[in-house]
C-alpha cells in the first residue's frame, strides 16, 4: 500500500471509455493506477505466502471474506496517501504530470479533499475491524504517508527522508504487517499466539526494501524540471541524471543477485531453482532494458521506469509461487 512515489503518466485507457465514463476515468487516474495494481498484488502474496506456510487452501469462506475487506482497507490507504500527494503538488503537477485529474482541472481542491477524507476514515474504519495487525500496518502507513506530502514537515522535500518514507512502508511495514494479520486470521485469530515471520518473507521484505530504495532515487529523473523550479532538492537535481540513472540500476542488480547467490539458503520455505532461475531471467530483462533508454528523452525514461515498476509487481508473483511449489 502506499505511493508516495509517482510514476510516468498512466498509459491511456481506449478513447472509448475516456467519453463514456469520464468521472470513473478521472478517478482512476486520481488513484494513480500503478500503486493500485501493487498494492493489489502485496495483498494476495502475502495472503498467498500465509497460506503455503499454514499448508491451508481455503475457497470462498470467511478468509476469502477476510482477504477482500484487507485489500479494500490498503486500497482506501492507498488512494489517501497519493490523493494528499497530489493535493500538496498541483502547481508540480502541471508541469511534471499534466494528465493528472487536479492538475488538468477535472477535480476540484475540494473534491479531492474529499475524496481523500472519505479513503483515509474508510481505511482505518476497516482495517479496525479486521484485526489489530491490519490496524498498526494502515495507521502507520498513513501517518507516513501523511508526513511525506503535507506541509510544514512534508519530508519529500528531503531526498533521503522522502526515500525513507517510500522504502520504509513498502518495504517492511506493508510486507510484515500483511504476513502477520493473514498469520492471525489463519491461526484462528488467537490472542495467545504471536505468528513467526518464515524465511521467504524476511527475504521478500529485504528484498522489496532495497528494491523500492532504487525507485524512490530514480522516481524522480522524470521530474527533473518541476522539481527543480519548486526547489524540491533530489538526488537528480543534486547529482545528475546519468549518475542517479546508473546507481538505481546497480542497486535493482544487487537485489537480484543476492537472491540468485542466496536461493539456496531458502530452500526450507522457498523452491530455490524456481526463485533463483526467474530472477536471473528477471536480471537479464534489466539489463537488456537498460540499454535502450534514452537520458535525454524524458518519454525513454518514463518508459523505464514503468518496466521497473513492472519487475517490482512481479516479485509478488514468483515468491508466493516459489512458496507454493515447495
Amino acid at each position: 500500500m502506499t505511493k508516495l512515489s509517482s510514476p510516468p503518466p498512466v498509459i491511456s485507457s481506449p478513447n472509448l471509455i475516456q467519453q463514456s465514463f469520464p468521472g470513473l476515468y478521472s478517478f482512476w487516474k486520481f488513484s494513480r493506477p500503478h500503486t493500485i495494481i501493487g498494492t493489489t498484488l502485496s495483498v494476495l502474496g502475502m495472503y498467498l505466502i500465509a497460506i503455503s506456510e499454514f499448508r491451508q487452501f481455503p475457497g470462498f469462506s470467511w478468509n476469502g471474506l477476510a482477504l477482500f475487506c484487507s485489500w479494500l482497507a490498503c486500497i482506501c490507504g492507498n488512494i489517501y496517501i497519493v490523493g494528499l500527494n497530489q493535493l500538496e503538488d498541483i502547481e508540480i503537477d502541471q508541469i511534471n504530470k499534466p494528465h493528472l485529474p487536479l492538475a488538468a482541472g477535472e477535480y476540484s481542491r475540494f473534491q479531492a479533499q474529499l475524496i481523500v477524507g472519505i479513503t483515509g476514515i474508510l481505511a482505518l474504519s476497516i482495517a479496525a475491524f479486521q484485526g489489530y495487525y491490519l490496524l498498526g500496518m494502515v495507521a502507520i502507513s498513513l501517518l507516513l504517508g501523511t508526513i511525506y506530502s503535507l506541509p510544514p514537515i512534508r519530508l519529500k522535500r528531503f531526498p533521503f527522508w522522502a526515500a525513507f518514507c517510500i522504502f520504509t512502508v513498502r518495504g517492511i511495514i506493508v510486507n510484515l504487517g500483511l504476513y502477520l494479520h493473514f498469520s492471525w486470521i489463519l491461526s484462528g485469530k488467537s490472542l495467545f499466539l504471536i505468528p513467526t515471520i518464515p524465511p521467504s518473507v524476511w527475504a521478500l521484505t529485504l528484498f522489496i526494501l532495497v528494491f523500492t530504495v532504487a525507485i524512490a532515487i530514480f522516481k524522480d529523473i522524470p521530474d527533473l524540471e518541476g522539481d527543480r523550479q519548486f526547489q524540491i532538492n533530489t538526488l537528480t537535481i543534486k547529482l545528475g541524471t546519468v549518475t542517479v540513472f546508473n546507481l538505481s540500476r546497480w542497486i535493482l542488480t544487487s537485489c537480484y543477485l543476492v537472491i540468485i547467490l542466496g536461493s539456496g539458503f531458502l530452500q526450507s520455505s522457498v523452491n530455490p531453482l524456481f526463485l533463483g532461475f526467474s530472477h536471473l531471467v528477471l536480471l537479464t530483462l534489466l539489463w537488456w532494458r537498460s540499454q535502450t533508454v534514452d537520458l535525454s528523452q524524458k518519454q525513454s525514461i518514463a518508459q523505464f521506469y514503468q518496466f521497473i515498476w513492472k519487475l517490482f509487481f512481479l516479485e509478488y508473483l514468483i515468491f508466493p509461487l516459489s512458496c507454493l511449489f515447495t
